[in-house]
């Protein structure tokens, strides 16, 4: 059952975010991190977001958002905003960037729901949306014991020391 389940889910985690970002690349020129990206910084007070924060909420590494920010600058639509007397930066949406994910918005949201949501009820949505809480919580957790990450934390996951017997 778990085999099933699980290629279904590589299915759905290859497919879907390929078929995003051909669309937003035709008819936007953006990728779907970075309209991902731009969007969130949208919908924040100024259209502002410290970097890791806002690392954070797009569930990327630091480098990864710090690359995409870099991009992001050079095409006008973001620009990154030192702290005065705090260490970071902020990543903050220019007024050409939020007409970029303004522009785009109904062809994603339009792709979105033709891909996902017309094909499920009520119910089913709101099955999909507990299943994908769990599942991220199942993930912060794995991550947190070092699954899935290059370096693991030394740990003995309380075991005792066989050393110290």
């Amino acid at each position: 059952m778990e085999q099933g389940a699980w290629r279904t889910l590589v299915g759905l985690m290859t497919r879907l975010p390929a078929a995003l970002d051909t669309q937003l690349q035709r008819e936007s020129g953006i990728t779907h991190f970075e309209y991902f990206v731009m969007t969130l910084l949208s919908e924040e007070p100024g259209h502002r977001l410290q970097l890791n924060e806002l690392a954070q909420k797009a569930n990327a590494s630091l480098s990864r958002l710090s690359h995409v920010v870099s991009k992001l600058e050079r095409l006008g639509w973001a620009e990154r905003v030192s702290i005065s007397g705090r260490r970071g930066a902020q990543a903050v949406l220019t007024d050409a960037g939020f007409r970029k994910v303004t522009e785009a918005a109904p062809g994603y949201v339009e792709c979105v729901r033709g891909l996902v949501f017309d094909g499920l009820d009520d119910e089913q949505t709101r099955q999909l949306r507990e299943l994908g809480e769990a599942m991220v919580a199942q993930l912060d957790r794995g991550l947190t014991r070092g699954l899935g990450r290059s370096t693991r934390p030394v740990t003995n996951f309380g075991l005792e020391d066989h050393e110290n017997r």
